[in-house]
C-alpha cells in the first residue's frame, strides 16, 4: 500500500493546448495502458522534441510533479513499456503518479465526443471535466466505485473462490456500487447476494484508486451476524471460513486487500 500523499509533490492543471520549452515529465502510455520509462526506470524528464521518437495521437498538460510541468502522451507504439502492477515493484512513488496518469488517458481518450449529441467536446476552465459546447453536458472523471470487505466471525475470516481469475485461490468479497445505494448498503448487498449472510458493525478501513481498470477501492471490515453460506454460484464457487494460518498469502501488498488480511490477523493475535 502506498502511505505518501500524492499531492505532496503533484499539483493539478489540465491544458489541451499547453506546451513548454523546458523539461517536463511525459507520462507516455500506449494502447495497452501500459507506461514509458526511461533506460533507469524513470518518468522520461526531456524537451518536448523527445515526443518526435513516438506515434502520439495526442498531450494533455495536467500540472506540476516535483516543480515540473507534465503531460500525459497517448501513443500507438508498443515495445518498452511497463505494466502498472510491475512498476509498483519497482518504485511505488512513480507507480502513484503513473496510475493517475493512466486514468487521465482512460478519461480523455473516451470522451472527447459527447456521449449524448455527438459534438465534440472541450475541456472546460478551472476544472478535470469535459463540457459539450453544443448541448452543455459536462463530464467529469469517471470512476466506479467498488468494495472488498473482511468479514470476520470469532477467529476466522470468510473467504471465497471466484469464478474469475485472482491471484490466489480464495479471496474476499468485492463487487461494484450500483447506482442509488450508499457504499455501505453495497457492501450489505454484495455479501447477501454472494454468499447469502448477514453482518452487522460495518467498519470503514480505507480506500485506494484501482487501475485495473478504473476503480475506487473501498474497504470495509464486518461481523458475522446470521445466516449459513449459501454461494450464487455465479461470481462466487465456493466460500468458507479460515484461521489465520490457513489464509494464501499474496505476492505484494499492491492492493487494499492485504490491509483487510493484516487487520484480521492482528486482531486474532
Amino acid at each position: 500500500m502506498i502511505d505518501k500523499y500524492l499531492y505532496s509533490d503533484y499539483e493539478i492543471d489540465f491544458n489541451e493546448k499547453y506546451n513548454t520549452e523546458d523539461d517536463a515529465y511525459y507520462y507516455i502510455i500506449n494502447q495497452e495502458r501500459k507506461i514509458y520509462l526511461s533506460e533507469n526506470y524513470q518518468i522520461p524528464l526531456e524537451k518536448d522534441s523527445f515526443l518526435n521518437n513516438f506515434k502520439v495521437n495526442f498531450k494533455l498538460y495536467i500540472g506540476k510533479y516535483r516543480g515540473k510541468e507534465c503531460f500525459v502522451v497517448n501513443v500507438t507504439d508498443e515495445e518498452n513499456y511497463m505494466d502498472l502492477r510491475d512498476l509498483y515493484l519497482i518504485d511505488k512513488e512513480i507507480y502513484q503518479i503513473a496510475t493517475r496518469a493512466v486514468l487521465i488517458n482512460d478519461w480523455y481518450r473516451d470522451n472527447r465526443y459527447c456521449g449524448r449529441c455527438g459534438s465534440k467536446n472541450t475541456i472546460k476552465k478551472g476544472s478535470m471535466a469535459f463540457k459539450c459546447l453544443e448541448c452543455g453536458k459536462v463530464v467529469h472523471g469517471i470512476i466506479q466505485p467498488a468494495v472488498i470487505i473482511a468479514i470476520h466471525k470469532d477467529d476466522k475470516l470468510l473467504m471465497a473462490r471466484h469464478s474469475y481469475n485472482t491471484t490466489v485461490n480464495y479471496a474476499l468479497i468485492a463487487g461494484f456500487v450500483e447506482m442509488g445505494e450508499t457504499i455501505e448498503e453495497a457492501v450489505q448487498r454484495e455479501v447477501k447476494e454472494e454468499v447469502g449472510i448477514n453482518i452487522c458493525n460495518i467498519q470503514y478501513m480505507g480506500s485506494q484508486p484501482w487501475p485495473f481498470p478504473n476503480s475506487l477501492m473501498c474497504a470495509y471490515k464486518a461481523d458475522y451476524e446470521s445466516g449459513e453460506i449459501k454461494v450464487d454460484g455465479d461470481e462466487i464457487l465456493t466460500a468458507k471460513w479460515f484461521k489465520k494460518e490457513e489464509i494464501e498469502k499474496v505476492d505484494n501488498d499492491i492492493s487494499i486487500y492485504s490491509l483487510l488480511i493484516e487487520d484480521f490477523c492482528n486482531e486474532v493475535g
